[in-house]
């Protein structure tokens, strides 16, 4: 065992920061077992000196300004806290305790104040400047792309304002930081404010045993008799999905869809300001809107470019989306329903109309998708793709028994990736699915290469004494999505960090993902791994067209509901002035051109939009349906050549190898061949190749 131990000035043995040394484990690895909570904090503080003092270098450098004195050490510095602040941020959402939570609470105002004044360094960004606009030669392709992005992130930080301007700048963004956080907490008080109380047991009684659990539980909970439904989305949904109590659901609608909107929460005059000052600041930096501002920098390029993608979209599916209200409000009268279809009314005949027409259980499905056999089948989907192989890692720490660390090599045994496989739900780890990375990939000034510890998180159900754990169809898809991601991540190539993996625009990260999804329904695919776990039955191919036609169920009005939310969000961030005004009235505007269901007065779903008012999603929601497009464009390649064509992987695996070393639609056409074309999304949806143009293309304009 390695001596952690040496002496302090009295001679007793004192113990050395297992974070602030070189970890000698296979591939360099976190040596979990040797890590406490307490080591954090110091680690901390003693990285964020160690920063400072790299960037204190840079520009005291009496040499002159070029790229690997400036660029590149400032890209390079930094590499110890990164690697705490990888383990440390990553582990506190899958592994977390409350002496966590408190060394976060004193960490982030010292990781924002560092940031701040690196990108506000006057001396610092006139030497980046100097590089940016001197003589290029000898500079590699990813050096340019990173001397370019570098300085535009400079730029686009304020770095180039005048004194006055930086003032400006710092006052603005400060006020709209506190004005999102606002946001988001008058948000959650109205969510939290309403519930509806319900004592009759009769008005429950048709609910399934899991939603009277939860009510009861939530009556309890608030000290009241009976069963309690309330906004927040696990107490909410099901409600309005199973019961028929016509009148508690409209009064549930109504609270839903006018959170914040007025009352002791009120958001709408915080949306004015949130909207004036986001505009201020792109005017400030140059530009006429804020949605010009953001769209800059993320694959669709402008915001011509999103107005026309989403009117494509709705072009499209419009049509098929108002049939699909029809469709629904008929049967909804069919079934008794007096009066329009309401959208309090939606989600219970939605639900009753796919039981009876695309009847898929889960319990159908799981018996074949026994986890063992599904890890297996990503695994070996990665290696008919890519050549990829996975080994148990021998002497790699876990962080938790329930972890699995697999050593991930080439085609050829070149390593690339350790991955972490992190399955099953506890106390300790945040609910949901997501994949991440403990250290990135980056090559050292002396040519040395650093590859990727990436771990994917689930909330899996554990196997019982009785049972293995078995999966959704759901939670394959899941899977199959953060493994795309993970592949993002382990095939990276590039030599900076910044530039690799997933650090790519918002609007093309979902690419790998969205991607990945499509094998869950390809019997071909299926028929290696997916046996019944009883009897080692293959899945029935009816089965799997049954899961097919469930997920295209309602496609078309799920796609306009999304894109009435990108033009929701497109509207106010294309606003060239100061607002105020009726936010209600706004939004109605903005939406009228995809309504599908009958308006409802005093409703606006604007004040209590977090994504795009408190979240990062401003001039961004579209990007949802950006990335459902290029998946469908990419994977019909896939249709074309057949599902396990190597050519096809090779293509998108140089794809994914580049990271952002260029702009995302130049590697996307290099791939693909063209831009992306909507009508693939279309056909995937199961409504034809209708999109507008001979394919449907998204301008880049």
């Amino acid at each position: 065992m390695e001596n952690d131990m040496n002496r302090g000035a009295d001679g007793a043995p004192s113990r050395v920061n297992p974070l602030l040394e070189e970890w000698r484990t296979p591939h360099s690895t976190p040596p979990f077992s040797r890590i406490s909570v307490e080591d954090y904090l110091p680690a901390f503080e003693a990285a964020v000196a160690a920063s400072r003092a790299e960037v204190a270098a840079i520009t005291s450098n009496p040499a002159p300004a070029d790229f690997d004195n400036t660029v590149a050490a400032l890209e390079r510095q930094g590499a110890l806290l990164s690697r705490i602040s990888g383990l440390f941020f990553n582990l506190r959402e899958a592994d977390t305790s409350p002496a966590m939570e408190e060394v976060a609470e004193r960490v982030q105002p010292m990781l924002t104040a560092l940031g701040n004044d690196i990108g506000l360094d006057p001396v610092l960004f006139a030497r980046v400047k100097a590089v940016y606009e001197g003589p290029r030669e000898g500079l590699s392709a990813a050096d340019i792309r990173l001397l370019e992005q570098t300085y535009r992130g400079f730029v686009r930080s304020g770095a180039a304002l005048s004194d006055d301007d930086k003032a400006l700048y710092r006052q603005y963004t400060e006020e709209l930081s506190a004005a999102t956080l606002r946001f988001g907490r008058n948000a959650l008080d109205a969510t939290n404010a309403f519930a509806v109380n319900i004592t009759d047991a009769g008005q429950v009684a048709e609910l399934p045993e899991f939603v009277r659990e939860a009510m009861a539980a939530d009556a309890a909970a608030r000290g009241e008799e009976g069963w309690t439904v309330t906004l927040k989305t696990p107490s909410y949904l099901p409600f309005m999905t199973y019961s028929t109590q016509r009148g508690i659901k409209e009064r549930l609608y109504r609270a839903y869809n006018s959170r914040a909107l007025g009352g002791a929460s009120d958001n709408g005059a915080l949306i004015g300001r949130i909207v004036t000052l986001r505009m201020l600041i792109a005017r400030l930096l140059g530009y006429d809107t804020y949605a010009d501002y953001v769209l800059e920098e993320r694959m669709a390029g402008s915001t011509a470019a999103v107005l026309s993608f989403l009117e494509e979209l709705r072009t499209a599916t419009l049509g098929h989306a108002r049939r699909d209200v029809e469709r629904i409000g008929a049967y909804a009268h069919a079934q008794g329903l007096e009066g329009d279809l309401m959208p309090w009314d939606w989600a219970y005949y939605t639900e009753r109309y796919k039981s009876e027409h695309y009847a898929v259980d889960d319990e159908q499905v799981k018996p074949y998708l026994r986890l063992e056999n599904v890890v297996r089948g990503v695994f070996l989907l990665a290696g008919r793709l890519y050549g990829l192989r996975f080994s148990r890692a021998e002497g790699v720490e876990v962080y938790h028994p329930d972890v699995e660390a697999y050593e991930v090599t080439d085609s050829d045994g070149s390593f690339l990736a350790v991955l972490y496989l992190d399955f099953f739900p506890r106390e300790s780890k945040r609910s949901g699915a997501w994949m991440t990375e403990f250290r990135g990939t980056c090559r050292a000034a002396d040519g040395t290469q650093t590859r990727p510890l990436v771990s994917l998180v689930m909330n899996f159900t554990r196997p019982t004494a009785t049972k293995p754990s078995l999966l959704t169809f759901d939670e394959l898809t899941t899977l199959l999505h953060e493994f795309g991601h993970a592949l993002h991540g382990m095939l990276a190539r590039g030599p900076y960090e910044s530039l690799n993996g997933t650090n790519v625009c918002r609007d093309f990260v979902e690419l790998p993902s969205q991607m990945m999804e499509y094998w869950a329904t390809e019997k071909e695919y299926l028929d290696l791994w997916a046996v019944h776990y009883a009897t080692g039955e293959r899945i029935p191919a009816e089965l799997v067209a049954r899961l097919v036609a469930a997920k295209n169920y309602l496609a078309a009005y799920a796609n306009i509901r999304q894109v009435s939310f990108g033009m929701t969000d497109m509207a106010w961030h294309t606003l060239r002035g100061a607002w105020s005004g009726d936010v209600e009235a706004f939004e109605r505007a903005a939406t009228a051109p995809v309504q599908v269901m009958p308006a409802v007065a005093g409703t606006a779903m604007s004040t209590s939009f977090t994504h795009i008012f408190s979240g990062g999603y401003a001039a961004g929601y579209y990007g949802y349906k950006w990335s459902e497009v290029l998946a469908a464009d990419a994977f019909s390649l896939f249709r074309e050549r057949g599902i396990f064509d190597r050519g096809a992987a090779a293509s998108f695996r140089h794809l994914l190898e580049q990271g952002d070393q260029r702009p995302a639609m130049d590697l996307y056409v290099e791939f693909r061949g063209h831009r992306p074309a909507t009508g693939a999304l279309i056909r995937e949806m199961g409504l034809g190749g209708d999109g507008t143009g001979p394919d449907g293309g998204i301008e880049n304009k």
